[in-house]
């Protein structure tokens, strides 16, 4: 495997996104400053400047077109994935925490946290194709737990909204009335915060991770709990292969304790596991912190997590 480092954020990486050609990587970071970069060799092409907060999730258009984020700073923004270009800012009352398109790229679904006597909330906003008509009204909100939502997708065929975060619960809502549909079981789920939530590229299944040292597959209109997968480090990101029977965990210890331990000692490395067996079959070094980022090319060759690609061919 032969590792791409690609140096340019100033703060530790939140989210990293492949373009559905997986010739772009898009990066967000506690710097303010999302960027992307050609997938192919880690050369820098530009940054989207503009939030004056953290930023923590992002989104890309099927066509490549357009980019959306969400940041600290309690604003949404999409930007001309080109030129770099601000289209439109949607405005909140608390940070924005997760950002998703739509199939079909006509509506995007944000979540902002708990702030002062606010909830956390999913709000559903419609994308115009041409950003003069871009308006920020939400046709949908719908009022979250207690704790902050971290992730928030779309479900098959944009039906139904899939939530988590840090009451551990993995919530399915219905689009159109806003109705909670399910809730993941106790007993079988998470114990801790959700951390991450990745989808399967057909959308019929998908990943979390957690806190509580595991990982844990779902399938997306039942959510049925399908496989679990244990590890010895607190899991902040996740990944599958679109290729290969293949699930990748990232994390490590808590931020505040990682200036006084050996990085072997931290478990910063990824893990692979095999996704039907559920058995560990291998792990990339390299890291001296947690890993708080990871996303698979959509080729399924190659991978990144925090400031390194890999190839895997």
């Amino acid at each position: 495997m032969r590792p791409i480092l690609m140096k340019g954020h100033e703060r530790p990486l939140t989210y990293l996104k492949y373009n559905k050609d997986g010739d772009l990587l898009f990066s967000c970071a506690k710097d303010h400053t999302p960027t992307v970069w050609f997938a192919d060799n880690g050369e820098r092409l530009g940054t989207y400047r503009g939030h004056n907060g953290a930023v923590w999730c992002c989104d890309v258009s099927r066509d490549s077109m357009t980019l959306i984020t969400g940041s600290a700073d309690q604003t949404a923004k999409l930007w001309n994935v080109e030129t770099g270009a601000q289209l439109f800012t949607f405005n909140f009352d608390s940070p924005a925490r997760s950002v998703d398109f739509a199939v079909g790229d006509k509506l995007a679904v944000i979540t902002t946290d708990p702030f002062m006597e606010l909830n956390s909330a999913i709000h559903v906003k419609r994308i115009a194709r041409d950003p003069a008509d871009q308006g920020g009204e939400s046709v949908l909100i719908l009022k979250g737990p207690q704790g902050r939502i971290n992730r928030a997708v779309w479900g098959p065929l944009n039906r139904t909204i899939i939530s988590a975060g840090e009451d551990a619960i993995v919530r399915i809502w219905d689009t159109e009335t806003g109705k909670l549909l399910k809730e993941s079981d106790k007993e079988t789920g998470h114990k801790k915060t959700i951390t991450s939530l990745a989808k399967a590229a057909d959308g019929s299944h998908f990943l979390t991770g957690s806190l509580d040292k595991s990982a844990k597959l779902w399938d997306a209109r039942t959510l049925e709990l399908i496989k679990t997968y244990v590890t010895e480090r607190p899991v902040n990101a996740v990944t599958m292969s679109p290729l290969l029977d293949h699930v990748v965990l990232g994390g490590g210890q808590d931020a505040s304790a990682v200036t006084t331990t050996d990085h072997r000692a931290g478990k910063f490395e990824a893990k692979f596991f095999d996704k039907i067996l559920q058995e560990e079959i291998g792990g990339v070094k390299g890291h001296f912190g947690p890993i708080n980022a990871l996303a698979f090319n959509p080729d399924g060759k190659r991978y990144g997590f925090l400031l390194l690609q890999i190839n895997v061919s």
